[in-house]
């Protein structure tokens, strides 16, 4: 289907990311994926290239353009370059931390991160989950204690997507004393590397996104000044629940991106690979799968597309951010299982990019609050 959702800009922005990709990321990705990191110059000449900060303020180096169609671009470009891992680190980056920098930094903290943010030279990171606490987001365990103009930081955080590179994370807090209050008490603080006490622990072996580094980090009387609060003390948890929602959509995005691209190189295999005498595509079996997969994707598009018009408006609820995010993972999940069976043999080998791409689909479910979760989410919206 012709979408109609981007202009020109847009197009022409994703191109010159594509181009960005092919020359800078492409040739060397395999080796990022061998390391288990993408070198912070990747950041850095992304930032030169206007890839980063899209949405920051020019006065702050960034772009000045709040449209997340740009970021919506740029997802779908990683995908077709199939550069999930690397690219992960700069959706993180763009769609994921930025908005808390955007919405709740004071405007001296604007002056101190945002140039680097856009620049790449400050890579970002959110810390949220914890070891004994994963989905369950009002159950962490990392607490701040305010002593004069620092507060001292205690506990743990894992599964930190950007963890090894990072330089700013976001790290959400309880600084409340009341531990029977779940939600209230719950602050984000600016942790910056270097921090005494702020240590990062193994570069975590994944099944899939091995480019994308993603570790433990722990805190050991790490004193943060109070200049580092990220908007108001206790407001941690609705903060988060704001920002969920573009984050899930950007996980929408991305499936719906990866499922597309695994179409579109399964596509060309069956037109090309024979068997039995004749192209695997004229078999009617290929043709039916390749036509339920189609449909699906272009369906699921449209409704993501939508989403990303109401977020620029200022109007995407939880359970439609939720429905997207379930929605497109489980479909990305299904397609790159059945585009893999199209390649037999050859599917399950790692120098074809459908078995990274089968191997990097299983944690879009989880990650970003696991398909259960949003379920649960989707379900409270109908009052149940």
């Amino acid at each position: 289907m012709d979408r109609k959702h981007f202009d020109d800009d847009h197009r022409a922005f994703g191109e010159a990311f594509r181009a960005f990709a092919d020359k800078s990321i492409v040739p060397d990705y395999l080796e990022f994926e061998k390391a288990g990191i993408t070198p912070r110059e990747v950041f850095l000449e992304a930032g030169r290239s206007g890839f980063l900060g899209m949405a920051v303020p020019e006065d702050h180096g960034g772009g000045g353009v709040d449209d997340f169609r740009f970021n919506q671009a740029l997802d779908e470009q990683i995908a077709a370059a199939g550069i999930g891992g690397a690219g992960l680190g700069m959706s993180l980056h763009n769609d994921i931390c930025l908005p808390y920098f955007l919405s709740y930094a004071t405007p001296e903290q604007k002056r101190r991160w945002l140039p680097g943010i856009a620049s790449g030279e400050l890579i970002t990171a959110i810390a949220m989950t914890e070891p004994g606490a994963g989905s369950d987001l009002a159950g962490m365990r990392t607490s701040a204690r305010r002593d004069g103009d620092s507060y001292v930081v205690n506990g743990a955080k894992t599964f930190i997507t950007n963890g090894v590179n990072a330089d700013l994370v976001i790290t959400a807090v309880k600084t409340g004393s009341d531990q029977s209050d779940r939600r209230g008490g719950m602050s984000l603080l600016v942790l910056e590397r270097g921090m005494a006490g702020f240590d990062r622990g193994r570069n975590l072996d994944k099944l899939g996104m091995h480019s994308q580094d993603t570790a433990e980090l722990s805190f050991s009387d790490v004193r943060v000044p109070v200049e580092n609060l990220l908007g108001d003390e206790g407001a941690g948890f609705g903060q988060l629940a704001a920002k969920l929602p573009q984050e899930r959509l950007s996980i929408a995005i991305a499936g719906v991106a990866e499922a597309s691209a695994a179409f579109e190189e399964t596509l060309r295999y069956v037109q090309d690979r024979t068997a039995f005498g004749k192209s695997i595509g004229s078999f009617q079996n290929t043709k039916f799968v390749l036509a339920d997969i189609g449909t699906e994707i272009d369906v699921a598009q449209a409704y993501v597309d939508r989403c990303v018009d109401r977020l620029n408006a200022g109007e995407l609820s939880a359970a439609d951010a939720a429905k997207a995010k379930y929605h497109c993972t489980e479909l990305q999940g299904r397609v790159v299982d059945r585009c893999l069976q199209l390649h037999g043999g050859y599917g399950y080998m790692a120098e074809y990019p459908i078995s990274r791409r089968y191997a990097d689909a299983r944690i879009t479910r989880i990650y970003g609050g696991t398909t259960e979760i949003m379920k649960t989410v989707v379900a409270k919206s109908y009052g149940l």
